[in-house]
């Protein structure tokens, strides 16, 4: 989770050179963006098999058009997503799926400190009506009860304070198994990509439905 993704940082540079993008026609793909880390941006994988690239064709084969951007950084923290936020998801962006923290909590910062990171992201989101779905992260037990309480709290508070749906662990049903992460034990491959878009994709259709009624 610590090296830059160059493609993200090169088009977040021509975003500020080039403005604004205007907003898509209200009948073509709906526009998301994956605001994350490495575990959405795709570390050591091909773009086309990272997790934005496999939920977009997994939505448009069950019948939903949409446009899926990864906004992805490796090594970005709650904080970081803030701070890069209005070139990451630009105008014309109608949901973004929000996924960062795994950072914060490998790094051992204060839960305090995401949990308001995340919340300012999101109330700047709602304040340009960009509809947000939150995937949550699960503190490593290693860590100890007292900080899991805390950092695994943050989502759940967050998604109730906001109304948004949550996605309890992003990484549900891949960690701890070693045939879908890499040789890291953090990060998923391939097969892992495909396993975590599989378990999330009812809850996504579910949240895209509302998106354009």
């Amino acid at each position: 989770m610590r090296t830059r993704s160059w493609a993200v940082a090169l088009m977040g540079a021509c975003l500020l050179l080039a403005g604004p993008s205007p907003a898509r026609a209200a009948n073509g793909p709906i526009q998301i963006v994956v605001l994350g880390d490495s575990l959405s941006a795709g570390y050591l994988l091909p773009q086309q098999v990272a997790f934005p690239a496999v939920l977009e064709k997994a939505l448009r084969a069950s019948g939903i058009d949409v446009d899926i951007a990864n906004a992805g950084v490796s090594g970005d923290t709650a904080r970081g997503g803030l701070e890069r936020l209005d070139w990451a998801v630009p105008e014309g962006t109608e949901a973004v799926i929000l996924e960062l923290g795994a950072n914060d909590m490998l790094r051992g910062l204060d839960p305090a400190r995401t949990q308001d990171s995340l919340d300012q992201i999101i109330t700047r989101l709602k304040a340009r009506n960009v509809r947000v779905f939150l995937a949550g992260m699960l503190a490593a037990p290693s860590l100890g009860r007292e900080y899991g309480e805390k950092f695994n709290a943050i989502y759940p508070a967050l998604a109730a304070k906001h109304g948004l749906p949550r996605y309890p662990f992003f990484l549900e049903g891949v960690t701890g198994n070693r045939a879908l992460v890499l040789e890291d034990g953090l990060h998923p491959n391939r097969a892992g990509v495909e396993q975590m878009v599989r378990s999330i994709l009812p809850m996504i259709r579910t949240f895209l439905d509302g998106i354009r009624s």
